[in-house]
């Protein structure tokens, strides 16, 4: 080490020998919060930059999918923050109705007492109890990861200023008549004993039977084919299509339900499709939403003959029965009738489940509140066809598209105590009044409010403006609505997305909720598969973050995240993302002790060698890249230029190149100490916003500036001397550096299949004259482990690259004849399979008929042979001669 490297060593900041996150992260972001980093000021003249946090239940935990999400947001807003904007992460949690009252109710049964034993008042009370002492601990976990959200703003959908938005918006779409009561068919389940959404229902293939029954005698017979043989009770008809020739003589008249001593009849309609099963189905009106349909069109009767429960109500020998014994006992008279033409058993059909307890949903009809979608979801649609709203990726358009153009009305009723009570009032006489926040509600006798609560998806439909302040013209609504980009996933592009549209768009005058619809996928394991606790795959994020830092774990989810598409993720590569903190931490601790510095200007470009100009150059190439991707929400490959150029570039390559220029000393090596602190300065704060603690270590200990985090965005890096546009660029230098990573590489790879160990030194001789490599024999002797040819130097070896040459003497290091064996035996089999593949591509039989992919794959095995021949042929070559 040179005297100017100690001197500079002396008064370099320090860092420890290794990167410890769990000694790092906690701190840190308890300072960013302190300092009031991530709160957001409306009365700033900054741009605003507004992202709503997708509300999590409060009876949540930090699981994978919130920390990929969470990751991507938090690298969007910490960006945006350090380009100069006003940032707003708004963060808050959702009630979760359901959710939240089956726990409060599953520890009330710990003490042996229900919610109707408290009571509707008192129950409510314990939840907000259950609220304020074990609710809401995904708000700590948040922390641990980093995410930079406005903490003195977080929002719950049932807190004073929600309910009052919740209140208004119900009023106002009563009042223009979108919202309305009827007896309509919901998912109901029968344990929770309320209507569900669509969002909560869980389809998986079942085992049950599917029974043909044959109703009627004779003639005038018709056989139908159920799942659900229990529900036959309930049939009001027979249908069959106008056009099924096989029961044009029926359609119109009655024939016998079994069982019931009961006749219905047989109706035509086009919703049966005459090619499937027997072309005749059984119509239940109260129990299934298509048959629904159906009884409206024909004006049949809607017999319920299930309860809330899953009971059966009809009178008969079945009353009182569960609705799955009820199944085969009715199975069983029907067989002793002779009814049962033909049973299937199993039979594997898609049911519907309670996403929360697990139970079969019950399609069941039920008087209901319904907001009138037709006219929202036209806004909804129309908002994204006329370019107001952009979804991301592009080819998520149609699906969005699949949803809202065919939105049924929506229900929005729950028969829970837990929620937005329905704000409407019931009088002795029939009166109906919905209240407002400003109205009163009516008092006197017989006057009752409705005892339902609103679907959570209603509230937090609601959540870019109530966040807000909204329905007051506050100076956050003026300043933060709308957002700049929804990010969430694809999966409730349809429930959570289509309502804040729909919202949106209604209560703000025309102005949708945000900009831009960025969609990612569903984080998966390794193999691609759902992560499930039944499938023993689930990873809590916590225990990685516990074992390789919340850094590791967001760059690992981030460099996965490919707009739309899903997510793999194992433990090996978030060891990978450790190892990449690990050695941003040594790179830069290694630069620091070598008299790194960001003080002064930088050198002008004829003061700067061509290794500096290489850096520097490339520096503002991935500047531009990183924007790029940014803008097009291109995580993953963002987050891979930053790994490749970071480690690839600065750390294997600039900083080993540097190692003999800083070891001489003078001037060249103080320009390059001062290249190499803003290679590192710009580098750590492009990736800041993906890994915040060890860049934020690393960024203050190097620059002595107070935080990353709110440190200027990169822009171009300029040099004196050689301005251009986009910054300083140097094309000659990218392919000076490229010719000796050229060299490096194949002296490299001659020594690995050589068999020479990395560190074993090699006599050889450089000829380099008349290139540009001459400049860099030192820096290239170093990294090959090259010792100058002596007096008795004798080439075994030569190698022709680049245009340069590379003398070896192997000459004790290596058994030539048995490596010449082993090649010559490698050279045979490439040669081999490069004349099968080559056969193979020139047989027009086989191209005709095989798929294109096998024929790519055959090409590139082509390719890859030839590349292995010249390869080969050349290490031959390069072998000494007997």
């Amino acid at each position: 080490m040179t005297e100017n490297t100690q001197q500079s060593n002396h008064s370099a900041p320090e860092l420890p020998t290794q990167y410890t996150p769990a000694d790092v992260e906690g701190p840190l972001y308890e300072r960013w919060v302190e300092r009031g980093y991530f709160e957001a000021d409306e009365k700033s003249d900054k741009p605003p930059y507004t992202i709503v946090i997708p509300p999590p239940n409060v009876t949540g935990s930090l699981h994978l999918g919130h920390a990929f999400e969470h990751t991507l947001i938090d690298a969007l807003t910490r960006r945006k923050r350090m380009q100069g904007y006003e940032t707003l992460w708004q963060p808050g949690m959702d009630h979760a109705g359901i959710a939240t009252q089956n726990v409060v109710e599953r520890e009330l049964a710990k003490e042996g007492v229900s919610r109707h034993d408290l009571g509707r008042e008192a129950f409510v009370e314990r939840v907000w109890q259950w609220k304020g002492e074990s609710g809401g601990q995904i708000s700590g976990q948040m922390r641990r990861l980093g995410d930079g959200v406005a903490w003195s703003r977080e929002r719950f959908t049932m807190d004073e200023g929600l309910s009052k938005s919740v209140q208004t918006i119900f009023k106002r779409l009563y009042d223009d008549e979108l919202i309305y009561r009827a007896e309509r068919i919901i998912n109901w389940c029968p344990r929770c004993l309320t209507a569900i959404s669509d969002i909560e229902v869980e389809y998986q293939d079942d085992e049950g039977e599917l029974v043909s029954i044959r109703y009627g005698e004779g003639d005038t017979s018709i056989v139908v084919a159920t799942t659900r043989a229990e529900t036959m009770l309930g049939d009001t008809a027979v249908a069959v299509h106008p056009e099924d020739e096989r029961y044009a003589h029926l359609v119109g008249t009655e024939i016998e339900l079994p069982l019931t001593g009961r006749r219905i009849p047989v109706v035509a309609d086009e919703h049966v499709d005459p090619e499937f099963g027997t072309g005749a189905v059984k119509v239940t009106p109260a129990h299934d939403p298509n048959d629904f349909e159906i009884g409206r069109r024909h004006d049949l009767p809607n017999l319920a003959v299930l309860d809330e429960r899953g009971v059966i109500t009809a009178h008969g020998p079945f009353q009182g029965l569960d609705r799955f014994e009820a199944r085969s006992a009715i199975v069983g008279a029907l067989r002793a009738e002779g009814r049962i033409v033909s049973e299937k058993r199993p039979y594997t059909h898609s049911v519907g489940h309670c996403s929360r307890c697990k139970t079969t949903i019950e399609p069941r009809l039920s008087m209901q509140w319904w907001v009138k979608v037709g006219p929202l979801a036209k806004a909804a649609g129309d908002a994204v066809r006329d370019g107001k709203v952009k979804i991301h990726p592009k080819e998520m358009e149609s699906r969005y598209f699949g949803w809202v153009d065919n939105l049924h009305d929506w229900c929005i009723s729950r028969q829970l105590w837990w929620g937005h009570r329905i704000p409407v009032w019931y009088g002795p006489n029939g009166e109906v009044v919905c209240v407002g926040p400003d109205d009163e509600a009516p008092t006197g006798e017989g006057w009752t409010q409705d005892t339902d609560v609103l679907d959570t998806w209603f509230s937090s439909g609601l959540w870019p403006f109530s966040t807000l302040g909204w329905p007051e013209q506050t100076p956050s609504v003026e300043k933060f609505y709308p957002n700049a980009v929804l990010v969430t996933g694809y999966d409730i592009l349809f429930f959570w997305v289509a309502r804040m549209m729909m919202f949106g768009l209604y209560a703000m005058d025309g102005t949708p909720p945000f900009h831009t619809i960025a969609l990612h996928g569903m984080v998966r394991d390794q193999f691609g598969k759902k992560m499930s606790k039944s499938f023993g795959n689930a990873v809590n994020p916590l225990d990685w973050m516990d074992s390789y830092g919340s850094d590791a774990v967001r760059f690992t989810l981030a460099r996965g995240a490919n707009p739309g598409v899903d997510v793999p993720i194992g433990e090996d590569w978030v060891q990978g993302s450790r190892n990449f903190a690990n050695k941003i931490w040594n790179a830069t601790r290694f630069a620091l002790m070598n008299g790194a510095t960001v003080e002064g200007e930088l050198p002008p470009a004829e003061q700067l060698s061509a290794t500096d100009r290489w850096i520097l150059s490339r520096l503002n190439s991935v500047v531009a890249e990183v924007d790029a991707y940014y803008d097009d929400y291109q995580f993953a490959k963002l987050s891979d230029t930053l790994f490749h150029f970071a480690w690839d570039e600065v750390f294997d390559w600039y900083v080993e190149l540097s190692k003999t220029t800083f070891m001489a000393g003078g001037p060249a090596a103080d320009a390059s100490r001062r290249v190499l602190g803003e290679v590192l300065d710009v580098t750590l704060r492009l990736l800041h916003p993906i890994v915040p603690f060890v860049t934020e270590t690393l960024w203050t200990t190097l620059t002595g500036g107070e935080s990353v985090v709110i440190a200027d965005w990169p822009k171009a890096v300029l040099v004196a001397g050689a301005d251009a546009p986009g910054g300083f660029r140097d094309a000659a230098a990218e392919r000076e550096i490229e010719t000796v990573q050229q060299v490096v590489t194949e002296v490299r790879r001659f020594r690995s299949d050589q068999g020479l160990q990395p560190g074993q030194k090699v006599p050889a001789q450089l000829e380099l004259s008349g290139t540009a490599l001459a400049a860099h024999e030192a820096a290239m002797r170093s990294l090959l482990r090259l010792q100058p040819a002596g007096e008795d130097f004798s080439a075994t070896a030569s190698l022709p690259v680049a245009g340069a040459r590379v003398a070896l003497d192997l000459s004790g290091t290596i058994d030539v004849e048995a490596e010449r064996k082993r090649l010559t035996k490698d050279l045979g089999a490439a040669e081999k399979e490069k004349a099968q593949a080559t056969a193979k591509l020139g047989n027009e039989a086989f191209l005709a008929k095989a798929p294109e992919k096998v024929v790519d794959k055959i090409r590139g095995r082509l390719e890859a042979a030839e590349a292995d021949i010249v390869r080969i042929t050349a290490q031959l070559a390069a072998l000494p001669q007997a």
